[in-house]
């Protein structure tokens, strides 16, 4: 259980879509340098090239489908957080390709349903609560961030 996705979400929410983004790929950068800022305080080009290193890239992802979405139709409470679940979707996808290239590579073949019950399924649920309570905390915050 990690606070990964809460933060990315949070910060898509508080600074949008262009500025969440950016500081997204801030954060990645700095992980990948050797600060100790992924799960586990683990870091390095290691990680993002290991089997969960897709699901980091992925947060990437998500920050360009939310900053697309609400560019394209609106920044209503309701879309952000639809717009969210897409993005999570896509970094689950995006993550578990990856893993399963990695996993295969290192360990040997693995099918798609388990790299799911692995990497996915168990984390569906709390994300879904985590991008709720990123929603409503960086609503809350917001109002406190300049422009």
């Amino acid at each position: 259980f990690t606070l990964q996705t809460f933060a990315i979400f949070a910060i898509l929410g508080m600074l949008g879509g262009k500025r969440g983004t950016y500081s997204i790929i801030l954060y990645v950068l700095l992980g990948a340098i050797g600060l100790p800022v992924f799960s586990g305080f683990r870091s390095g080009f290691g990680v993002i090239l290991g089997t969960t290193g897709g699901y980091i890239v992925g947060f990437i992802l998500s920050g360009l489908i939310y900053q697309l979405f609400t560019n394209l139709i609106g920044k209503k409470t309701w879309m952000s957080f639809l717009f969210m679940i897409i993005g999570l979707l896509i970094c689950y996808a995006f993550g578990t390709a990856w893993f399963m290239y990695a996993y295969t590579k290192n360990t040997g073949a693995v099918g798609v349903l388990s790299a799911l019950s692995w990497c996915v399924f168990p984390f569906i649920i709390p994300d879904i609560i985590k991008i709720f309570l990123a929603l409503f905390i960086s609503k809350k915050v917001k109002r406190y961030i300049a422009d």
